[in-house]
């Protein structure tokens, strides 16, 4: 990637950085460079996400179902987690730093989105394509990935940086998101198959039931049970870990949102989770305070390094009702996943194949 014109990046100083924080012990100074180094390549990202946003939205008017945009830039923490897990990973070559998503009706409007991107032609490249929905992760994640590298005639400075799209169901949707939730109380990074393998496992059965809800394919290892039996087994799992009691006691957080008209029309939300104390904070900002939104930001990721036990983001999804449809794990909302729970538990007792 050539230098951004008034910037500083260069993939050698990048990556240099990326190299400091997989470090085991960092000295001060270094790990204080390498945080600067990647606050300000994250924020880089701002601009084109912003193109690509354009972009989809106009896009999803051709679908017939209503659909969810959101975007957001990769938190820190993150970022440098993803850098330890894969060691051969450049930090300029990180593909989902900037990142948007579609959640839609169906998995036929996911299909069509992604047709219609992957027709259309323009300036950015595709470099990556991932169909979770056809081959599910054996994690269990469903969805759609697509990798672009921008380019742009008129603001040549971002050309070369990488940005994912995401599309999945509401569905696929409520799953991931659960699964983020859990993960954030448990303390383990279960969307990365992190943590008790009594609740991986139950993540896995649930989206081949879900996945059996959508008449798509079924996780790995889940493929010689049928629709009942994978039903059935999910009920067994939920009766076993008091699953329903423990996410409705999660939701309880989400009440504490101040979600009344003074905040409508805000654009920028920065979203602060306290799992010890299981309490959520949301401060929201215009879209002319971008960069109070970001200082904030920084402060609150500051806190979290230091050993404080919250996980602040920062994400723009317009008001915050389309928020919490976008980001319900953020407000620990559980409330849609209990939701098909119990609608799998009713189809456990039916007369199915």
């Amino acid at each position: 990637m050539k230098k951004a014109k008034g910037a500083f990046f260069s993939n050698k100083k990048i990556n240099g950085a990326g190299e400091i924080l997989r470090k085991k012990n960092p000295g001060r100074i270094e790990i204080a460079f390498a945080l600067d180094v990647l606050d300000k390549w994250r924020a880089w990202h701002a601009y084109p996400m912003n193109t690509f946003q354009t972009t989809l939205r106009r896009k999803v008017k051709f679908l017939k179902g209503k659909a969810v945009i959101a975007q957001r830039l990769k938190r820190l923490p993150t970022i440098i987690e993803k850098l330890k897990r894969f060691p051969e990973m450049e930090l300029a070559r990180m593909q989902d730093i900037g990142g948007l998503r579609a959640i839609l009706g169906s998995v036929g409007d996911v299909r069509k989105l992604c047709s219609i991107y992957r027709k259309i032609k323009f300036n950015h490249e595709e470099k990556d394509f991932k169909d979770y929905i056809t081959n599910p992760k054996n994690s269990g994640y469903r969805g759609i990935h697509l990798v672009y590298k921008y380019k742009n005639n008129e603001t040549t400075e971002y050309d070369g940086m990488l940005l994912e799209l995401q599309f999945r169901t509401k569905l696929q949707h409520i799953w991931a998101t659960t699964v983020e939730t859990m993960g954030t109380f448990s303390g383990k990074a279960l969307k990365s198959s992190q943590g008790d393998s009594e609740w991986l496992d139950f993540f896995k059965i649930t989206s081949s039931a879900f996945a059996y809800m959508e008449n798509t394919a079924r996780v790995p290892g889940y493929e010689s049970l049928n629709r009942k039996q994978t039903y059935k087994e999910v009920v067994k799992a939920v009766n076993k870990l008091d699953i329903i009691d423990k996410m409705k006691g999660f939701t309880l957080a989400a009440k504490m949102i101040d979600n009344n008209k003074k905040n409508k029309g805000w654009y920028y939300h920065l979203i602060t989770l306290d799992s010890v104390n299981k309490k959520v904070e949301v401060r929201s900002y215009s879209k002319e305070q971008l960069k109070m939104a970001a200082s904030e930001y920084a402060k609150a990721e500051k806190r979290a390094s230091g050993g404080e036990k919250i996980e602040p983001v920062l994400v723009s999804a317009g008001p915050i009702a389309s928020l919490k449809k976008a980001y319900p794990n953020y407000f620990l909302d559980t409330v849609d996943f209990i939701k098909e729970i119990e609608k799998i538990k009713i189809l456990s007792t039916k007369q199915i194949k």
